[in-house]
């Protein structure tokens, strides 16, 4: 749920990458973090317990424009990915806006996928929300190994629905910045619905 800061004139929004374990949701946030332009973002937080990581951090993109004369500002966050900490993707997920899927294409990482999805449907349900209704897109990460899956059986499987979907290399940046751009202008278009 998207808050208003009226002093600063701004609508901040929530985008949560949500996935596996190691499936690159972590490095699609240093990409984007270490491309945007200094003054327009925040400073990168890592909380990080021995075994667990969340990070975050909020930028304000000068080219999306403005709704009702606010500036929107994004707060990117990651989830831990390991099922364990469940009640850590929980918290975070309280008040999201949107959510990028990343999804690892490694064959032997389906059931990982799989699982992840559910445990992000469950979650939102438990918060209130419909991942049919929420700003929602996919990303099939790590396109440049050798042992992956087509995108055809990644869609089957992950993203049965078609909501907007990017094939990427997330350390070399290749469909980091298109799916940030998707999911930013699905929640903006909620926004200007008034949604």
């Amino acid at each position: 749920m998207s808050f208003i800061n009226y002093s600063s004139r701004e609508i901040n929004c929530k985008i949560v990458y949500y996935g596996p374990g190691l499936c690159g949701k972590t490095t699609n946030l240093q990409y984007i973090y270490a491309k945007t332009n200094p003054e327009a973002k925040g400073k990168m937080i890592s909380l990080a317990t021995e075994t667990e990581r969340t990070l975050f951090f909020d930028f304000l993109p000068l080219s999306l424009g403005e709704i009702r004369g606010f500036k929107t500002r994004f707060h990117l966050y990651t989830v831990p990915g390991q099922v364990f900490y469940d009640a850590s993707r929980k918290l975070i997920l309280k008040g999201v806006d949107g959510v990028c899927f990343v999804a690892d294409s490694q064959i032997e990482r389906m059931e990982a996928n799989l699982e992840s999805v559910e445990n992000l449907r469950t979650n939102l349900g438990e918060q209130g929300y419909d991942l049919d209704r929420v700003p929602y897109v996919v990303q099939y990460n790590k396109r440049d190994l050798p042992n992956v899956a087509t995108v055809e059986e990644l869609r089957r499987l992950i993203n049965p629905r078609g909501v907007p979907e990017f094939q990427a290399v997330a350390p070399t940046g290749a469909g980091v910045f298109d799916t940030l751009k998707a999911v930013a202008k699905l929640v903006l278009t909620e926004l200007k619905k008034g949604g």
